[in-house]
């Protein structure tokens, strides 16, 4: 996580973390990078979403898809046929 906010900031960043808590890993800035702050990266790890919703959002991004090929007119054997579900 703490890799996806750092490239949530800089995209382009060239980076390795070693550890998975914010206070106590090593962040290693490569070919140049302009280092980002610590306080930095954890305030934009508060803002991205959980494992847990986004576990949420996809399984709300699949009932709506399937309602929208339902709506199509498409059967609940064709929808399965396309999504394999």
């Amino acid at each position: 996580m703490i890799i996806e906010a750092i490239l949530k900031i800089n995209p382009s960043a060239e980076v390795s973390v070693d550890g998975s808590d914010i206070n106590t890993c090593e962040i290693i800035w490569h070919n140049g990078t302009t280092p980002i702050s610590k306080t930095d990266i954890e305030a934009k790890m508060a803002e991205l979403p959980t494992p847990e919703e986004e576990a949420e959002q996809r399984e709300t991004e699949k009932a709506s898809g399937k309602q929208k090929l339902k709506d199509l007119g498409l059967t609940d054997a064709e929808i399965k046929a396309l999504t394999g579900a």
